[in-house]
């Protein structure tokens, strides 16, 4: 094997996450990490979670989080509603119009490949981490933080 097909599919696999990002967000005016969250707000009971919850969920700091949620909460998908039980805090639950679009937004490619890693038997799945792991502690970047979302990183700075 040669030494550029292997950049060349890691390219195709960063290029497939970029088009699908830029697909969602043109056809249905939210971001990957936006609608993952619209995803874990309608997969919750009483379609509501706490900001703790849902930063755990997608695993991003407090901050973005926030971001995220008051870009929702301004296209009326999100509202943010007081905790009867701590009057400090709020919970965040799904709109109907949230619902709606999470009803006909597509599978994302991260659900996809999530689902395909799931059917891979232990051996395979050792073998493609060790190879990530050979990857990318060859570019040095161990301790870059990583979301275990599938998305394009400005997309996150800019929520």
């Amino acid at each position: 094997m040669r030494y550029p097909d292997i950049i060349q599919k890691i390219r195709k696999i960063v290029r497939s996450i970029n088009l699908e990002s830029k697909k969602i967000q043109k056809e249905y005016g939210v971001s990957i990490p936006q609608l993952l969250c619209l995803n874990y707000l309608s997969d919750q009971p009483g379609l509501c979670a706490s900001h703790k919850e849902i930063a755990g969920f997608l695993e991003l700091n407090s901050s973005t989080v926030t971001g995220i949620i008051s870009r929702l909460e301004s296209k009326s998908l999100v509202a943010r509603l007081p905790n009867i039980v701590d009057k400090r805090s709020t919970n965040i639950a799904i709109t109907s119009a949230g619902k709606k679009l999470m009803d006909e937004s597509p599978d994302l490619l991260h659900n996809r490949l999530l689902l395909k890693l799931k059917n891979l038997n232990q051996e395979d799945l050792i073998q493609i981490s060790n190879s990530l792991d050979i990857l990318i502690n060859h570019l040095g970047i161990q301790e870059i933080e990583a979301s275990p979302l599938l998305t394009i990183e400005h997309e996150l700075s800019s929520e």
